[in-house]
């Protein structure tokens, strides 16, 4: 799911973080790179591991995320037994839901038009300006379903 659209994310996510007075390296800038190449969302130990070249404390991971979700750059996906995981808040061609196995964790992305013009549909029937949603289905994955 990667592709054009991450390079808006990038700079928008820079550009607001800056407007909010946080610098812009470090830390923060490799986390950012990161969010920007990720196709789905991913746990703070996942990130922490992803940057191991560029050593980056947890501490520091969580705070980053927090800043980021205060700004709306990142969604924030509860998935389970205290499971959280990030992934940066995309509009248009990025924007997709989540498939979550409760038995073995796969988180699996996905897209459906069918479900995107219902919630539409149904924002118009209850009078809501939707700002953002997300759909999150939980069960068993293929393998696990065995």
């Amino acid at each position: 799911m990667p592709g054009a659209e991450n390079s808006g994310w990038l700079e928008r996510a820079t550009d607001a973080l800056a407007a909010a007075g946080y610098r812009r390296g470090g830390a923060r800038r490799a986390l950012l790179e990161l969010l920007d190449a990720q196709p789905c969302a991913r746990s703070a130990v996942e990130f922490e591991d992803l940057l191991r070249a560029r050593p980056v404390s947890r501490a520091s991971i969580y705070r980053i995320l927090d800043e980021l979700e205060q700004l709306g750059l990142v969604t924030r996906l509860e998935v389970g037994h205290g499971t959280v995981r990030f992934e940066a808040a995309r509009e248009g061609s990025g924007h997709h839901h989540h498939l979550i196995c409760d038995v073995c964790g796969t988180l699996t992305p996905f897209r459906d038009e069918a479900l995107e013009r219902t919630i539409d549909e149904l924002a118009q029937r209850v009078d809501l300006d939707v700002s953002e949603h997300e759909v999150v289905l939980h069960g068993s994955c293929a393998d696990c379903a065995r």
